[in-house]
């Protein structure tokens, strides 16, 4: 930020009194009208859309979006959001309504490793690798905040900092413990790049504590790492009341005063919670100094002023109209993700459907008609919701009829209150009886996975006890299919599931994931063959909870796919399509190297099939002779290409020497000499991947020569 900006937000806090300048470290910032600051509400969501404050466009959920790979997608969905979050915040502030969730300070995105399936909030994030979510997490805060640096468009916040990822009902009292390795290796990556690469405005500590120090006070993560070793420039935000957790379930303060003194010396800026309402009082019993509050302080007015809100300091965005709240273009960039975002995890060859050959289909199942599993969590309001069924029924009109059939609630043992257990479960077979075909609606929705506080389910306060379908479903599944009528299950969740059955028995897998307000249109243009799915897995279907470690464990051992060794349904990474993509001439421009220079991997991509199609081009690196433990290949480098039937495009990654780098037991980040093997095609360079899709990748074996040599994590 320019020097400009930092005199005077020094100049407005040199002029507040100590309570002033602490009123402004509450989530909820009083006006100091002699000083024309006006009021402001920090507290924003916009995970998929802006969230929580009446009408916006709504995005497929984030683990959905990560299924596109495509960081430039990621970056035009995070523009269209901070366009909708300034109309609204332009069209508000005018009116004078300044209430929470109309801000600008946007807590998104996060950027938590999805380390295990269990783990509830999994699908607000980008999935399991952290090359992938640092790629995504980046280009979505750089959608936020825009191009401008001196007048931020919106300030993105990338959460939770740090280690966290479940469980869900212990998190306020959780010590997550990780070695340095792990930490550097996975917890911390995608961080360091929002913070260095995306120059993300704020970082959201978390609940939990790790290694010990709870995050939101932690000198080790808030200090040492994201300001001394990352240079952080932007402001710290507790998660909200995360700061009381200090005393309260954590022990490692005694009160309020020395919890919330605890935060702001260690670095947190912002409270969300109450806690900060206690500062006055710690700095009379000596235990928070002025200049440390006023350095927080002026961090805050930094934004604020970067954002446009002082008079004196216009914004160029100040006009965007309220008009372009889900206008029609943001809203077909919303459905064009979701058809990028569907997985085809099987399929025998019954899809593409053919509707001419069709007089009944038969939907089914508890999602088969549910908004709640459109949506995930984090949600503003849509103007419209299309659901499977809905979908259908618009897609087929008369000329097919629908069938419909609840089948089973989504976790419970019936529908009705006062009826017997499997009330819908005879309704669900007899249409299945009548129909050419049946398309099943399956999985979960925010109420069964999410946050603590949030989910209501009966397992674990949002996590999942295990991956199998709850309830009824895996029975009425079986019921359903053994009526013999052709069988295509969409699956509509936001983490992988146990799907070992279905994959024996159904015809074909959909994974719809939480596809958005209008996600039933895209799933009936892809049973019916307008488009093809041509998502990737973000993450790991693993065949069950048998072979995982224990979930409070944060030891990435037998962790994703760089690390497990347990059996695996779906492979990360994995997808198929109704098209045929190959790699040819696959080549890489250096087979031997020394240790700094960058590596060029170029293959041509080319569709052989008769539907368009967005294929994610993946490179993998695996350290052959690594001197520490390293994951058994990692994702270093994506490009999607759009091809037409019958077209190919080359596809060129290039790889820095970070790219090469491996994480010692102390921390460091280090390029040995040694072998590395290159592998690019549209899967992992794995068996089960192979098995799946029937293909290979293309490998190379390349040299680095040189001394071992740290490199910049």
């Amino acid at each position: 930020m320019s020097e400009q900006t930092i005199a005077y937000a020094k100049k407005l806090v040199s002029q507040m009194t100590l309570e002033e300048k602490m009123s402004q470290m509450l989530y909820k910032s009083p006006a100091i009208e002699r000083l024309n600051i006006p009021a402001y509400n920090w507290w924003n969501e916009a995970l998929h859309g802006v969230a929580r404050a009446g009408v916006a466009t709504m995005f497929p959920q984030a683990i959905a979006m990560a299924a596109t790979f495509d960081k430039e997608l990621l970056k035009n969905v995070g523009d269209v959001v901070s366009t909708e979050g300034r109309a609204k915040f332009n069209a508000f502030s005018n009116k004078g309504d300044t209430d929470i969730y109309k801000g600008l300070t946007f807590w998104a995105p996060n950027i938590n490793i999805f380390r295990d399936p269990r783990w509830g909030r999994g699908h607000e994030t980008f999935g399991e690798d952290p090359y992938l979510t640092a790629e995504l997490g980046c280009a979505y805060v750089k959608g936020i905040q825009g191009e401008d640096k001196e007048h931020l468009k919106a300030a993105a916040c990338a959460k939770h900092f740090a280690v966290h990822s479940g469980p869900e009902a212990i998190r306020h009292s959780f010590d997550a413990k990780a070695s340095i390795r792990d930490m550097y290796d996975t917890y911390l990556y995608a961080f360091k790049r929002c913070v260095s690469d995306a120059k993300v405005e704020a970082v959201m500590g978390a609940y939990n504590r790790v290694n010990g120090e709870p995050a939101c006070g932690s000198k080790t993560l808030l200090k040492d790492i994201l300001r001394d070793q990352w240079g952080f420039e932007g402001h710290v935000v507790s998660d909200c009341w995360a700061v009381l957790d200090f005393h309260e379930h954590h022990g490692v303060t005694d009160s309020v005063e020395e919890s919330a003194a605890m935060a702001v010396k260690n670095g947190c800026d912002l409270n969300c919670g109450s806690a900060f309402l206690h500062l006055y009082s710690a700095y009379k019993q000596g235990l928070i100094d002025e200049e440390s509050i006023t350095a927080a302080v002026e961090r805050l007015m930094e934004v604020r002023i970067r954002l446009g809100m002082m008079k004196d300091y216009p914004s160029p965005y100040e006009d965007i109209p309220y008009s372009l709240v889900e206008c029609k273009e943001h809203v077909d960039l919303s459905l064009d993700v979701a058809r990028r975002s569907m997985v085809l995890l099987k399929n025998n060859g019954l899809l593409p459907l053919q509707k001419e050959q069709l007089k009944t289909i038969a939907v089914i199942g508890p999602n088969a008609n549910s908004r709640d599993a459109l949506v995930g969590n984090y949600v503003g309001t849509s103007s419209e919701y299309i659901t499977p069924l809905e979908g259908i029924q618009r897609y087929v009109g008369d000329d097919v009829r629908v069938l419909y059939a609840e089948g089973c609630h989504l976790w419970k043992d019936k529908v009705e209150q006062l009826a017997d257990a499997k009330d819908r479960m005879v309704e669900a077979v007899l249409a299945a009886e009548q129909s050419d075909v049946v398309v099943m609606c399956l999985g979960l929705d925010a109420f069964l996975e999410g946050e603590e506080g949030d989910a209501g389910n009966e397992y674990a306060s949002g996590d999942k006890k295990d991956l199998r379908l709850p309830g009824l479903q895996q029975e009425l599944l079986e019921k359903v299919t053994a009526v013999g009528k052709p069988v295509v299950l969409l699956l509509l969740a936001g983490s992988a599931m146990d799907l070992s059955w279905a994959d024996e028995n159904v015809d074909a897998i959909i994974d719809l994931w939480y596809p958005g307000a209008r996600g039933g249109k895209i799933a009936a243009e892809a049973l019916f063959g307008d488009i093809t799915p041509c998502g990737k897995l973000p993450v790991t279907f693993y065949a069950s909870t048998q072979d995982l470690p224990d979930f409070a464990d944060y030891s990435m051992a037998n962790r994703t796919y760089r690390y497990t060794d347990s059996k695996i349904l779906y492979p990360f990474g994995y997808g198929l399509s109704y098209s045929n993509v190959e790699y040819v001439n696959s080549t890489v421009d250096k087979k031997e190297a020394n240790i700094g220079e960058c590596i060029t991997v170029r293959t041509e991509v080319k569709n052989t099939g008769n539907y368009p199609v967005y294929e994610a081009v993946q490179l993998y690196v695996k350290d052959v002779e690594a001197s520490v433990v390293v994951p058994k290949c990692a994702l270093r480098g994506i490009k999607v290409v759009k091809l037409e039937p019958g077209e190919t495009k080359e596809a060129a990654i290039t790889l820095n020497p970070r790219d090469f780098a491996l994480i010692t037991e102390e921390g460091k980040c280090v390029v040995e000499p040694g072998e590395f093997v290159l592998s690019v095609g549209g899967q992992q360079p794995d068996k089960r991947s192979t098995e799946l899709t029937g293909k290979t990748v293309s490998s190379f074996t390349v040299t680095l020569n040189g001394e071992a040599t740290e490199v910049e994590f």
